[in-house]
């Protein structure tokens, strides 16, 4: 039994919000005080401590920015799928590939499960269901 394109759509729009809140949780790094990050970075399975050092606070900010920019083009697709659909399956096959990507060196680096399958879900399982439901937008 295949799903009514409402039902669908729904399905699509929360794909893309999950998309968005993994991404776009991340510019709260963007805020944190360097010690204050430094301190709960170290909590997700670093090597050891991380120095006080100007580049890698300025790069923890630059990163924490980039994903917040690509949490909001999720977050602008769920809001107005129709009118961003041109760019909705770009945003999941990258998605897709970005969380491939982090599957591969997760397993290379042999770093564990968590934090990185979470990071794999939020690239895997938006990609595949946004790929699978994009259809929704061009069948109505």
């Amino acid at each position: 039994m295949k799903a009514s394109p409402a039902t669908q759509l729904t399905l699509l729009r929360l794909l893309l919000l999950g998309a968005a809140g993994g991404w776009g949780a991340t510019v709260i790094g963007v805020f944190l005080p360097w010690d204050f990050a430094v301190e709960h970075l170290q909590t997700l399975g670093g090597a050891g401590p991380i120095p006080d050092d100007p580049m890698l606070n300025y790069w923890m900010r630059m990163a924490a920015g980039a994903f917040g920019i690509i949490g909001l083009l999720f977050l602008l697709a769920a809001w107005k799928p129709y009118t961003y659909a041109n760019i909705i399956p770009l945003l999941a096959l990258l998605n897709l590939g970005e969380g491939l990507l982090l599957l591969t060196y997760g397993l290379i680096l042999d770093i564990g499960l968590f934090p990185f399958g979470v990071d794999v879900a939020i690239g895997v399982v938006p990609g595949v269901g946004v790929l699978m439901l994009g259809g929704v937008l061009v069948a109505e």
